[in-house]
């Protein structure tokens, strides 16, 4: 909702490099007081050519300045959520304000720092040679990753291989993933989706369930030993297996039409 946020540098990003390329890309990054890794995020996505679109959600006063700071170089913008509303509302803002500027395709971030960046390039070459996909991180984890995280994700990997009828996603809670905005903003006016950390998973699950192509790349993550997560265990795991409920009986509705779409597919 445009009356809960305001946007800066408008101007400059009608002007984004690249407007007459069919292939628009750009960055969403959701950002709640992650003021620390925040500008060497920024940094690598202009490094790598794409605009960003700096989500506050409802952050702190000094984590607010820095996106502020940010804000003005070129090719960076940012929008305000009034109050805290979770990961989810603030990819959706990002995604509509991508919308609006005329970005064919976002690359969503995490504003910890925690993905490696280096694949953005393969990311984005993946996202022009397939401008219909979804292309999707499948994590490589190292040894910073907590247990019970480990776990929570597995368990949740079964839920969506239940709810999809399928093993075609192996990872839906990664944070790193380059979304078609068309058919993204489709669903995301049609469907009110999970405000908080549930939305990276529940919005996979929707756009299987409508036939979205989707493309898994590796990304490497790391859990810095300082940074700074927000994901609450009991609170964000309640709600994801709410979520993974209210899911499934959703897929129960469209049980014949997935069948068919296997059936079809292994008679092709």
């Amino acid at each position: 909702m445009m009356s809960e946020m305001s946007v800066v540098s408008a101007s400059r990003a009608t002007a984004a490099p690249g407007v007459t390329d069919p292939f628009r890309p750009c960055a969403v990054i959701p950002v709640y007081n992650h003021e620390q890794p925040l500008p060497a995020v920024v940094a690598r996505l202009r490094a790598a050519g794409l605009y960003s679109i700096l989500v506050d959600d409802g952050s702190s006063a000094g984590c607010a300045a820095v996106i502020d700071q940010l804000a003005q170089q070129t090719g960076v913008t940012r929008i305000r959520l009034a109050t805290n509303q979770g990961k989810g509302a603030a990819v959706t803002a990002g995604l509509r304000q991508a919308g609006a500027l005329g970005f064919t395709h976002a690359l969503q971030v995490d504003a910890d720092g925690q993905h490696d960046l280096d694949v953005i390039p393969t990311f984005i070459a993946a996202a022009r040679a397939q401008p219909l996909a979804l292309i999707c991180g499948r994590p490589q984890y190292d040894a910073s990753m907590p247990a019970g995280r480990r776990y929570s994700r597995y368990l949740t990997h079964i839920w969506v291989w239940i709810n999809t009828l399928s093993l075609a996603i192996p990872d839906a809670m990664c944070g790193f993933r380059v979304y078609p905005v068309g058919p993204t903003l489709v669903l995301l006016a049609e469907r009110r989706l999970k405000p908080r950390m549930a939305f990276d998973v529940e919005i996979l699950v929707r756009l299987a369930w409508r036939d979205q192509p989707m493309r898994w790349l590796p990304v490497s993550v790391h859990y810095p030993v300082d940074g700074r997560s927000h994901f609450r265990l009991l609170e964000d795991n309640w709600q994801i297996s709410r979520m993974h409920t209210r899911l499934f009986f959703g897929m129960l509705i469209r049980l014949p039409v997935l069948l068919w779409r296997r059936l079809q597919r292994g008679m092709a």
